[in-house]
């Protein structure tokens, strides 16, 4: 039995009917009392990583699990040692964790602390683990949907600058190959896509995809913080606008480790647009 928490998520509700598809007995988890159109054969449950104690029922039995992060538990909440202590005790045999790239390049990053408390909790869990690092997602153009279906406009800061941004599609598969597969117990993979590209340039593939005109209109830094920080804790605003303004050489690197697991390279952020494409017309 693999079990999914996070099943709702950019990764999950791709990982979870990649997992049934395999014919594995999957448990799909959320904080929400019901799921709508799971693949035939999955369950749900629902859990909170937030309280350790109401996994448990639902890892009993289990042999695999993949942890994500809500973003509550990113700044407070239990210790990590709490939700790994209950995995320990349900006997389950690999553990996978998202992550982020931020814990190899900016490892003193307060805006990422927690999460590198969970990384060491998974660590030293004594199951089979694998860590996920991505770098940021495709899928944040979703952050620009409603300005391009209502004026074809695009806004955001750094238009020039271009990191590597990876398909959550491409998470999800390297992450059920880590569940169900041997060869990744103790591994760290940082995930990226196969090119980095730009926000104006991003503005464009989306162009392309519409078959329309759509404006870049470029932000200030402050101008984007004052957005972010409307949904966003202090720290992680400027961690996130240093890393999209003044990235590490690392950052815009291109990781060979989606290409690694999966045996093909890595989704660019066009395919990933054209799969999405309705949600910008």
């Amino acid at each position: 039995m693999i079990v999914v928490t996070g099943a709702t998520g950019n990764v999950g509700r791709t990982l979870v009917p990649l997992l049934a598809s395999a014919d594995e007995d999957v448990v799909a988890v959320s904080r929400q009392a019901h799921l709508e159109d799971l693949p035939a054969g999955v369950r749900h449950a629902r859990a909170d990583l937030a309280d350790a104690a109401s996994l448990r029922p639902v890892i009993d039995g289990a042999d695999a699990l993949f942890v994500v992060l809500g973003g509550e538990l990113n700044s407070h909440g239990q210790s990590p040692r709490a939700l790994l202590d209950e995995v320990t005790a349900a006997g389950v045999k690999r553990v996978v964790l998202l992550s982020s790239q931020i814990n190899s390049t900016r490892p003193q990053a307060p805006s990422h602390t927690r999460l590198r408390e969970f990384e060491e909790a998974v660590r030293t869990s004594g199951a089979d683990f694998t860590v996920l690092r991505p770098a940021g997602f495709a899928s944040n153009a979703f952050a620009w949907a409603e300005s391009v279906r209502t004026r074809r406009t695009v806004l955001a800061p750094f238009g020039e600058v271009a990191l590597p941004v990876v398909d959550p599609a491409d998470i999800a598969e390297v992450a059920a190959a880590a569940l169900r597969e041997d060869g990744h117990a103790g591994r760290t993979y940082e995930l990226t896509g196969p090119e980095a590209i730009g926000p104006r340039r991003q503005a464009e593939v989306i162009a392309e995809a519409l078959g329309e005109d759509v404006a870049f209109v470029e932000l200030s830094r402050e101008q984007a913080r004052a957005h972010l920080a409307r949904f966003m804790p202090e720290e992680v605003v400027d961690g996130t606008l240093d890393i999209l303004g003044r990235p590490l050489p690392a950052e815009q690197t291109v990781s060979a480790d989606v290409r690694h697991v999966l045996r093909r390279p890595a989704r660019p952020f066009a395919a990933w647009v054209a799969r999405n494409v309705a949600a910008f017309r």
